[in-house]
This record gives structure tokens, sequence and C-alpha cells, in this order.
């Protein structure tokens, strides 16, 4: 369980990282994706798109 906990928490970092370039391609604003501000900081969850990323390279992994 600590180890899926890690991976999802890993895979959001990562995702955040590359906001700017999901932008371009129109994720991160899918209607699952939160976006707030807390604490004079903007802070993004980025739900949607990382099911959507994630069943993606799990049909790229099935079809390699």
């Amino acid at each position: 369980m600590l180890r899926w906990l890690i991976v999802v928490f890993l895979a959001l970092m990562l995702i955040n990282w590359f906001t700017p370039a999901l932008h371009k391609l129109g994720l991160g604003r899918l209607p699952g994706d939160f976006r707030f501000k807390l604490f004079g900081r903007e802070w993004f969850i980025p739900l949607a798109t990382t099911v959507l990323l994630s069943l993606l390279a799990g049909l790229i992994a099935k079809l390699i």
C-alpha cells in the first residue's frame, strides 16, 4: 500500500513539473483536474489527467 502511495505521489509531481508542456496539448484542463489557491500559492491536482496518462501508459505497455 505504501509503495502505491509513493508511486501516485511521484506521478503527480512529474505531471506538475511538466504542466506547461501538457497545457499546450490540452491536458491539465480536463473536468477532473482541480486548481485552487491556498495560503497565497496556486495548487494544481490533475486527477483526470493522471488517470488518462495512466491508461495511455498501460495501453502502450500492453502493446509492447
